[in-house]
């Protein structure tokens, strides 16, 4: 009896010894594995990422969508392309072009009636000149600088492509149309009526998914789902007589701004919920929006008073305002591939200006024909185009 017990106790015992040892054993070999870097690593629940549209290109960078528009950074496809500044004269009928080292015009290329924006394709291979009330597209090769045979297209006054590169988007104005044509061909596979007046600038969101279009003559703004190509919401500034121009994206993707010629400043718009925008007042007749080549600024035209405000993203604020000499009418245009320079149109006084984005310092004013609007400067840095005078990504 006393025999059995003692050999339990020390069965109970030795059990304990070995299960501590075990135990001792397992939280050394952790140890030993997590000092290796093999400890099995712990799972945790990522956010997935949105859906971009099927076919885009991917973001290169979700913190800053123009991180592939750097200095320099040329595509294969256009690296070979001279530098030159298009220039499409309104009343003129003609497209001036400029070489940028010279300052000086070196050819003007006759194009269909009242050319309105000169628009680089999704592929980055053509420019084509909007001939608004010619109801026609000139495609200019940018290698040879040579005007091809024109397209038949109803009011083109400006002209988008879709982030995937199927479809061009015209923004058909007189017609109040939104036209989605085949990339390349420009056969019309959809036409979207819209009950505003005067459809004419856009931009998409980071995941291409919707853009946002303004409506100059009813002072309204429309949210567009692209593949669906349908209008999905819609709504009116809150200022009377308000004339919404450019619009353009921040780098990170959360706000959208809309420059306003008759609330002389530029409208900030929550995109994804499309709530009422505020207003941010940079200068009378608010007009023309391009973004700096590190993505920190935006430059901004005030055609009505003849000065650019610069505005700081990070900041959130405008930091300066540079003033034309002898004043003029600064409207659309493009930063130089090297980010160097801003070219702007002059659109009542037949010129084009060229301003030095460190310093805000004219460095020349350029005679072009009678009424330039959206020139394109070309080549510019970017993966593909979604149109207007160069809206690369």
């Amino acid at each position: 009896m006393h025999r059995n017990r003692r050999l339990t106790k020390r069965a109970l015992i030795a059990g304990a010894v070995l299960t501590a040892l075990a135990g001792c054993s397992s939280a050394a070999d952790d140890h030993a594995d997590e000092a290796l870097g093999t400890k099995a690593p712990v799972e945790r629940a990522r956010p997935e990422p949105a859906r971009g549209l099927p076919g885009m290109p991917p973001v290169l960078d979700p913190k800053d969508l123009y991180a592939a528009d750097r200095p320099g950074k040329l595509s294969p496809v256009v690296k070979d392309f001279p530098s030159r500044v298009y220039v499409p004269n309104t009343n003129s009928n003609t497209v001036s072009v400029i070489d940028p080292s010279t300052y000086e015009v070196i050819e003007t290329i006759p194009v269909g009636s009242q050319p309105q924006h000169v628009v680089p394709s999704w592929d980055m291979k053509t420019l084509w000149v909007n001939n608004d009330k010619g109801n026609t597209l000139t495609p200019i090769d940018p290698k040879t600088g040579r005007a091809g045979k024109t397209v038949d297209v109803h009011d083109p006054y400006n002209l988008y492509f879709t982030p995937h590169g199927k479809y061009a988007i015209v923004m058909a104005s007189l017609d109040r149309e939104l036209v989605f044509r085949d990339a390349h061909t420009m056969k019309r596979v959809k036409s979207e009526p819209v009950s505003c007046y005067g459809v004419n600038h856009a931009d998409f969101s980071p995941d291409g998914r919707y853009f946002i279009v303004s409506c100059e003559f009813s002072g309204e703004l429309l949210k567009v789902d692209t593949e669906k190509m349908k209008v999905v919401a819609q709504q009116k500034l809150p200022f009377d007589g308000a004339m919404p121009q450019d619009v353009k994206i921040s780098p990170d993707g959360k706000k959208f701004y809309i420059a306003d010629m008759m609330a002389h400043g530029m409208w900030v718009l929550d995109g994804d919920k499309f709530t009422e925008p505020t207003l941010l007042p940079t200068g009378k007749g608010c007009h023309g929006l391009y973004v700096s080549r590190d993505s920190r600024e935006m430059y901004i035209s005030n055609r009505g008073e003849g000065t650019v405000s610069v505005f700081d993203f990070a900041q959130n604020r405008l930091t300066k305002k540079w003033h034309l000499p002898d004043g003029g009418s600064p409207d659309m245009g493009g930063v130089s591939a090297d980010g160097k320079v801003l070219w702007l149109s002059g659109r009542y006084d037949s010129e084009v200006y060229a301003i030095d984005t460190r310093t805000g310092a004219q460095l020349a004013r350029i005679k072009v024909g009678s009424g330039p609007h959206g020139l394109a400067v070309y080549p510019q840095p970017g993966r593909y185009s979604l149109g207007h005078t160069g809206i690369f990504r």
